[in-house]
């Protein structure tokens, strides 16, 4: 065979044939060296494999992140938890401690959902706001306030009616109504409270001394949507601003408005003296402004155990309204989603006994004082303190109470998710209302001992 390594291999397995020679001593040699080189190289490869890996033991033991970056770039690896807020910050807002927005002629906070996590301030922050889209509650909360002079600027909202309290200083409000155009205009002060129904243009003049501070509450739980005037003007094409408001001048005109680098919201020019020199603030009639206004710190109150309170709502036939009132209430209940408001005090040590609602959920604000509060849910409570600033909030249906803890009055501004009459029940209704042998069984005590609770009166 021409193959001589194939011939090779083939003799070396055969046994030798007689008169065959063994190989000689130097052959055995040479094999023998090959032999030790191979084991030479062995031995070289398994030191320097276990330098190797003890020089790698060294590294995770100094530096273990190492180590960890490597393992984070594998999908597999768990991702670290994320820091939970205290399960209190889904029905509390230390609205205090949340972003300022400065403006010209003025400023606002807001207790508010954001689809961009990254816009809140803080977990606790975030807890609030998922909380109040969680639970549809279409409610949204702010304050607003107005230096002297300030003008929050004339604009509308595309997704909720806007409810207001103003807790200091005097204001100058307008109105425009739809397609006819009409305007309302009324003037308003400390205690008294404003409405502005969804799509509404309406602006709020400062025209005290003092700053104008208002407590606002807004019918959606998603991001407030708004367009302000000069919002609009300036994204508005010239010529076909121009052919809208066919001003001496046409388009020329139009261009010798400038879009201010500065957002106008609250507005306030420098030279404000200057560009108006004759403002007049008219007031409408009653049956107009009416519609937009209710008097809440002239109203009847509605005293109970440890307190008092004073509505804007509506009321069912107007009961115990007078005439300009029912304009109100009859305003409230046309429009769709609107809120009841209410200034809620509770005298020193007083309680808001444990109720709830069956359909609305509520939002308030602490003006003054301070409490405990406890909310309870189904499968879960929560206790907390409330301070001046604080914003609160209960879900449609959970249990609730507030209980005044300072030696001053405790006094909340409050709204309610319904355009229609509230509905309640508070713990001793619906506990006074059970049969005494249900209650015997339900806990374990026997019927006669539940004649020592007293009815309500």
């Amino acid at each position: 065979m021409d193959n001589h390594a194939f011939e090779m291999h083939g003799e070396s397995l055969r046994r030798p044939s007689k008169g065959a020679e063994w190989p000689t001593k130097e052959e055995k040699k040479g094999g023998w060296s090959l032999m030790k080189m191979f084991l030479v190289c062995l031995l070289a490869c398994l030191i320097t494999t276990a330098i190797g890996v003890l020089a790698l033991s060294l590294v995770y033991v100094k530096n273990p992140v190492f180590i960890k970056d490597a393992q984070d770039n594998g999908a597999s690896s768990p991702e670290p938890a994320e820091k939970s807020a205290d399960f209190k910050f889904q029905f509390l807002n230390r609205l205090g401690k949340s972003k300022v927005f400065n403006y010209p002629g003025g400023e606002i906070q807001w207790a508010r959902f954001r689809k961009d996590v990254s816009e809140y301030q803080s977990e606790e922050e975030m807890e609030f706001g998922k909380s109040i889209n969680n639970h549809r509650s279409k409610m949204t909360f702010g304050t607003l306030r107005i230096k002297s002079k300030g003008l929050r600027a004339p604009h509308w909202h595309f997704n909720a009616n806007e409810h207001g309290y103003l807790l200091q200083g005097t204001a100058w409000i307008g109105v425009i109504g739809a397609d006819d155009s009409v305007v309302t205009t009324y003037n308003v002060t400390a205690g008294q409270v404003i409405f502005f129904p969804r799509n509404t243009v309406h602006w709020i003049k400062n025209v005290g001394s003092e700053d104008c501070f208002f407590l606002l509450f807004f019918t959606t739980h998603e991001e407030l949507q708004t367009l302000d005037v000069d919002d609009a003007f300036f994204s508005t094409p010239e010529d076909i601003a121009a052919r809208a408001l066919k001003p001496q001048g046409g388009v020329n005109f139009i261009r010798t408005f400038k879009k201010q680098a500065e957002d106008q919201a609250v507005n306030l020019p420098p030279n404000l003296d200057e560009l108006v020199r004759n403002a007049t603030y008219v007031q409408s009639p009653d049956n107009l402004v009416w519609r937009y206004f209710y008097n809440l710190k002239g109203s009847a109150e509605y005293p109970f155990p440890g307190g008092v309170f004073q509505w804007a709502r509506y009321r069912r036939n107007g009961t115990g309204l007078n005439e300009t009132e029912k304009i109100f209430s009859e305003s409230l209940n046309k429009h769709e989603d609107t809120l009841t408001l209410a200034t809620l005090r509770i005298f020193s040590n007083g309680l808001g006994q444990p109720h709830f609602h069956f359909n609305a959920n509520e939002m308030g604000y602490v003006i003054s004082g301070c409490a405990q509060v406890g909310v309870i849910l189904s499968g879960a409570t929560a206790n907390f303190n409330i301070g001046i600033g604080d914003v609160i909030f209960f879900p449609v249906g959970t249990q609730h109470y507030i209980k005044s803890v300072c030696d001053e009055d405790l006094l909340l501004i409050l709204a309610y998710s319904t355009g229609n009459q509230l509905e309640t029940l508070r713990m001793n209704d619906y506990f006074h209302s059970t049969a005494d042998h249900i209650l015997a069984q339900l806990f374990f005590k026997e019927q006669a001992e539940f004649k020592k609770f007293p009815k309500a009166k």
